[in-house]
């Protein structure tokens, strides 16, 4: 009888985290498609600083969400980062290697549909399909 009302215990607990995560997922997918261009972003982050400069000395005023502050807030900065962490996991090439490929920001957003990290902005940039990519999604005017 104690080992089925654990499992019970365990199932429900499973549920409200995967209620949670589903969320967490609605409220990524609502804010990115916010805007344009969408930086999901940490204060202090040096990456996030450098992707945010390349994207205002272009032209475009993206919407940044620093999940730091809103962490502190109580906007479940840690729920969207999680979320973050799964969507570039789960778009990248090949296995994550080192600290930067497993972090969850920057993670920029073009049109509301999931870019990159700063490796793939940067790559966009350097190969000339991120302008493009910027004007397809009205980011960009000229």
């Amino acid at each position: 009888m104690r080992v089925v009302e654990e499992e019970e215990e365990e199932e429900a607990e499973v549920e409200v985290e995967l209620m949670v995560m589903r969320g967490a997922y609605e409220k990524v997918a609502r804010m990115a498609s916010g805007n344009a261009v969408v930086v999901f972003s940490l204060s202090g982050c040096c990456m996030c600083h450098v992707v945010k400069r390349l994207l205002i000395g272009l032209g475009v005023g993206p919407t940044v969400y620093e999940l730091d502050q809103m962490e502190r807030s109580g906007g479940g900065g840690r729920e969207i980062q999680a979320v973050l962490a799964q969507l570039l996991v789960s778009t990248s090439a090949g296995p994550a290697v080192g600290p930067a490929s497993t972090s969850a920001v920057p993670a920029v957003f073009v049109g509301g549909k999931l870019l990159g990290g700063v490796e793939k902005v940067m790559a966009c940039h350097i190969n000339g399909s991120l302008v493009p990519l910027l004007k397809q999604a009205g980011a960009l005017w000229l």
